[in-house]
């Protein structure tokens, strides 16, 4: 409801994101609101774009119609600013979320999620079969070790070039346990599979061709790619095993036994019960869950077996993996999914992916290149030596002396920012944290060198592009606008029950009513039920819970008016029982009594009255704001937009 009133607002004043002509930055003033000038410019670009499509409302009276309303747009938005509206957490927290989205169009770099989703969804079109040899080191590890096991895949990388065989050196020198058996090959995979950096030369590197030596959370590999393919979805398969473990010339006359009976025409659940070990899906005919190329990269034979079957109700020959003997039948084959329909989940699993953070640091670093951000690091290491747990505890005592709180801990665009000012920064924003004292104050100081290069580069937006400060304006004053209107009217007009009833007492004949009736109705899709109601009714039975609850829904007795509900509208209005139908449903209307014209009751009314003592209590708000904050109408300004508006 929140977002529905700030949309609202900000539509009452709109501005198109499409490039508009430059606009004087000298504009002339239309009005000054409390003190505050608006310009004519700002007024026209605002009229044009609220009334593009009414090419009836450029008229000398609607313009200045419009003039009063916005006048007093901006007197609620001085009475916001003059409260602090604008300077609570609460706005802070709800405008950078707008700001930040309104930003993304304008900044030269490409979303870092939104390029990841268009690469991924990119990858998840092709499979890579790949092989590597790993040499293992802690992403932690000292120098010393990282760089021993770097030098080592590299000679490793060396022998291969010269012609040694890569199986061969795989099974000889990898660390990852499983290339004694299988030389290193990792199978088919797409994108999601492996961990980012993995992916990323793979994915980079031609078949036939060895990747440069890799880092990775797991240490340093070397990836060898052997074939790509279009991707083939996912399959879903359901199963019979066997598990391994004991006499496997039993275990294999056993499945072959199953196999035969399958083929004999016994039921694929009825063998399932009888003969699966795997007793989480035994009961449910053996159903798995639908699983792509790599999900079993553990149990491969059985990988193989699933993705070489075509036709839905296939049933495989028995074959033998780790786990035991299978059967497998075939249920359906999933293909990729159009993008489109992709996009949403892949944003939520990439959210938190490394590739997506590396890339954001990345586009931090360049902001701050180009905002000329210069670091005193001697200054901020004698800041951040002065931080204790008093600041972990959110309660800071640090005075800085006078010699270095002067002192400069970095500049943006030449603009200087010193000590002191990230003290009265960091006491205002700190937590309670279990971070230790250093750390802490360092996030803290990221935070506000952000705040402050983003500060940079929003006034250089605004600079460079007319269309995004009108727009960030209107955002800004949409949220202030809602905020005081909540507290000025909407809540007080919802929730003054006794302002309500003597608004109405002092405009009864406000409410007037024409012909009425009291009724109910039930509704039901199946017409029979209706039919045995009024049946029932009709040999005098009382309804019972039971058959209310037979209907799809009911509506208690209440007084309706013309048009208050097509159902009711739909019967005629005499006393007893009616059938209806509207939109394919089947109603059952019983009307208690006919209700004669005449002043509405205060609860009849009150959705009324509620909306017109808002409007009374917003004009009376308006002329005390009005009274409290001067207006100057500049005459050369209004005469100046109208000819400008009007002009055919």
């Amino acid at each position: 409801m929140r977002v529905f009133w700030v949309l609202t607002i900000i539509l009452l004043f709109p501005v198109s994101l499409q490039a508009q002509q430059k606009k004087s930055a000298k504009a002339s003033p239309l009005f000054t609101a409390a003190g505050t000038p608006v310009s004519t410019d700002e007024f026209s670009y605002t009229y044009r774009k609220n009334h593009q499509n009414n090419p009836q409302d450029f008229t000398e009276e609607k313009v200045n119609e419009y003039l009063q309303l916005f006048i007093n747009f901006k007197l609620k938005v001085a009475e916001a600013h003059s409260r602090g509206l604008d300077t609570t957490a609460k706005f802070n927290s709800e405008f950078k979320t707008y700001r930040e989205e309104l930003k993304k169009p304008y900044r030269a770099e490409e979303d870092a999620l939104e390029k990841l989703v268009q690469q991924t969804y990119k990858r998840l079109t092709e499979e890579v079969r790949a092989a590597h040899i790993l040499i293992s080191v802690n992403a932690d590890a000292p120098p010393a070790d990282t760089l021993a096991a770097f030098q080592k895949a590299q000679d490793i990388r060396k022998r291969i070039v010269a012609g040694e065989d890569f199986e061969k050196l795989a099974r000889e020198l990898s660390q990852d346990p499983s290339a004694k058996l299988n030389g290193g090959d990792l199978g088919y995979f797409t994108a999601l599979q492996m961990v980012g950096p993995f992916e990323e030369a793979a994915y980079a590197t031609p078949v036939g061709g060895l990747s440069p030596v890799v880092r990775t959370r797991f240490g340093y590999h070397i990836i060898q790619v052997k074939d790509r393919k279009p991707a083939r979805g996912e399959v879903e398969v359901s199963h019979i095993l066997l598990r391994a473990g004991g006499d496997d010339g039993a275990l294999r006359s056993k499945v072959f036994s199953a196999h035969d009976q399958l083929r004999g025409g016994r039921s694929w659940d009825e063998v399932c019960r009888e003969f699966s070990d795997d007793k989480n899906t035994s009961e449910q005919g053996g159903r798995l869950r639908a699983f792509g190329v790599g999900a079993l990269a553990s149990v491969p034979e059985f990988e193989a077996m699933a993705f070489s079957m075509k036709q839905p109700g296939e049933i495989s020959d028995p074959f033998q993996s780790s786990l035991g003997w299978h059967i497998i039948r075939l249920e359906r084959q999933i293909p990729l999914p159009p993008q489109k329909e992709m996009e949403a989940s892949l944003r939520r699993r990439l959210g938190r992916d490394e590739r997506v953070q590396q890339s954001q640091q990345a586009q931090k670093s360049a902001r701050r290149k180009a905002y000329q951000f210069a670091e005193q690091k001697e200054t901020l290491e004698k800041v951040l030596a002065k931080a204790d747990s008093t600041l972990t505890k959110a309660d800071w005592t640090y005075i800085p002396e006078a010699s270095l709180g002067s002192q400069q801990l970095f500049s943006v665009v030449n603009t200087p920012y010193t000590v002191k000012q990230f003290v009265a920064f960091a006491k205002k924003n700190q937590k309670v944290t279990r971070l230790a004292p250093r750390a802490y104050a360092q996030q803290l100081y990221d935070e506000w060198a952000e705040e402050k290069i983003e500060a940079a580069e929003e006034e250089s937006l605004k600079r460079e592009n007319p269309d995004f400060r009108n727009l960030l304006t209107e955002y800004r004053e949409g949220i202030l606008l809602f905020e005081i209107m909540e507290s000025e009217v909407w809540n007080k007009a919802s929730e003054d029950t006794v302002g309500q009833k003597k608004y109405y007492e002092a405009n009864r004949n406000k409410y007037q009513a024409g012909d009425r009736v009291e009724a109910r109705y039930f509704a039901a899709t199946d017409k029979k039920i209706i039919t045995e109601i009024v049946s029932k009714i009709n040999h005098g039975d009382s309804l019972t819970g039971a058959d209310l609850r037979r209907f799809k829904s009911v509506q208690h007795f209440r007084v309706y008016e013309k048009k208050d509900s097509k159902v009711i509208d739909r019967v005629s209005w005499v006393t007893g029982l009616h059938e209806a139908e509207a939109d394919g449903q089947h109603y059952l209307v019983e009307i208690k009594r006919l209700v004669p014209p005449g002043i509405k009751s205060f609860s009849e009314a009150r959705a009324q009255v509620i909306a017109d003592y808002q409007d009374e209590l917003e004009k009376q708000w308006v002329a005390s704001l009005r009274q409290k904050y001067p207006v100057k109408v500049n005459k050369k300004g209004r005469k100046h937009v109208v000819a400008a508006l009007t002009k055919k």
